[in-house]
């Protein structure tokens, strides 16, 4: 049997996703708090419910993809909510960043109910939700994890798992903490290369040719590129790396305090909206 897909938040990740998942045959129920970013999957044969409690009644796997706890908390407690529809049969996946406060919540709210739960944040952004080639972070049980893999091929490419439910959400925020220091410390290579005269174009390019230069081949583009469209943002970047601070309160982790000061005094200054890889941008 096809198992039916639920979405709950319809931004850039979740609709990538929805589309992928019709494209592969699946049945997929989908929400959003505004109905316009549904009309196009609808249109491709997404059936559209009133409420995550909806979707939740209709869906087996049902994952919600909104932007942070306030949002995620929203959809999964109220009683309109995903956690209201559901029943221990349903599989429920929380695919947003939290933090790991709400998440180690969330997955104590969901063993009280018996529900089964997983954790599983996704990167490769944008592009990975629309070409189907996400690489999914998996936190829960490992059988769970197993007997989706189908429902997994339909949007990504590559699967880790990482131990029980809320695994999956700390290892994304080491993630995100590691790729916004990589970027910070591009824009202060820049800098080194601007105050030594050498061709900044000649060193970048050098630097994304050395081994590990993915992340700055995406800090290269974006500094001499505006990004169109953004692929991650500095106001998401900011609430992510927040979270990785209060995860490691009881560390001492000065290169984190440091990467989150720079991020956060460009949010001050009105440039949340802006691709995260625009911080400590130069002049070229």
């Amino acid at each position: 049997m096809t198992l039916k897909i639920g979405i709950v938040g319809l931004g850039i990740m979740g609709r990538g996703m929805a589309a992928n998942f019709l494209k592969h045959g699946f049945t997929v129920y989908v929400w959003n708090r505004t109905r316009a970013a549904a009309d196009h999957l609808v249109d491709q044969g997404a059936i559209l419910m009133a409420s995550p409690k909806d979707v939740a009644l209709h869906a087996d796997v049902i994952f919600e993809v909104t932007a942070n706890d306030e949002s995620s908390r929203a959809v999964c407690t109220s009683p309109d909510g995903i956690l209201a529809g559901a029943d221990p049969k349903k599989i429920c996946i929380a695919s947003a960043t939290l933090s790991v406060r709400w998440i180690d919540e969330l997955v104590a709210l969901c063993f009280h109910k018996k529900l089964q739960f997983c954790d599983i944040p996704l990167t490769g952004g944008r592009v990975g939700a629309e070409t189907g080639t996400l690489t999914l972070l998996c936190g829960g049980d490992s059988a769970i994890v197993e007997n989706l893999q189908p429902v997994f091929d339909a949007i990504s490419k590559k699967v880790y798992y990482f131990g029980p439910a809320g695994k999956g959400m700390r290892y994304k925020l080491i993630l995100n903490f590691m790729q916004a220091l990589h970027i910070v410390g591009f824009g202060a290579a820049m800098k080194m290369a601007k105050a030594h005269h050498m061709d900044l174009k000649k060193v970048a390019d050098a630097l994304v040719e050395r081994p590990g230069g993915v992340i700055t081949k995406i800090a290269r583009d974006r500094y001499f590129n505006d990004a169109d469209p953004i692929t991650f943002s500095i106001e998401w970047i900011v609430k992510d790396l927040t979270y990785a601070k209060q995860y490691i309160a009881d560390l001492d982790a000065p290169l984190l305090d440091d990467v989150l000061k720079i991020y956060n005094d460009a949010l001050s200054s009105g440039n949340g909206h802006k691709d995260w890889a625009s911080v400590n941008r130069i002049e070229v």
